[in-house]
């Protein structure tokens, strides 16, 4: 009896490189253009100290402060004035002032309603700023 011997053939135990490769380039490639992404804001802003300083300056001398009491009453640069005239006292203000910025501060029993009619009378007039101040 003969005895054959059986070849076995060697295979290639390798593990295939080049996907594991192009998966790897890929992800560089994302984080890549990901990263600056992360470190971008898309909102301007101003150092605390310079802004602190500018305000000081226009707080004085441009700005009207509106705040509204009650329904009915309002304050505009700490004078009482009824609701009902505001615009017409708002408006020569407005044309004074060089800036046009209107500072909004609102009681808590004041409601929605009023709070968004002084805003828009405030914008009607000729504001070109309007800031909400709480409290």
């Amino acid at each position: 009896m003969r005895r054959t011997r059986v070849r076995h053939e060697e295979g290639i135990f390798e593990p295939n490189m080049t996907p594991l490769i192009d998966v790897s380039l890929v992800l560089v490639v994302i984080l890549m253009v990901a990263t600056p992404l992360a470190f971008q804001s898309s909102i301007a802003v101003q150092r605390a100290a310079q802004a602190a300083r500018k305000a000081a300056i226009v707080a004085d001398t441009e700005r009207i402060e509106i705040t509204i009491v009650s329904q009915e009453t309002v304050l505009v640069n700490k004078n009482q004035i009824p609701r009902s005239s505001l615009a017409a006292l708002l408006k020569p203000l407005l044309d004074a002032s060089p800036s046009k910025v209107v500072v909004v501060r609102c009681a808590d029993g004041v409601t929605h309603g009023s709070f968004v009619s002084v805003l828009d009378d405030a914008k009607a007039c000729g504001a070109s700023q309007i800031a909400v101040v709480g409290g």
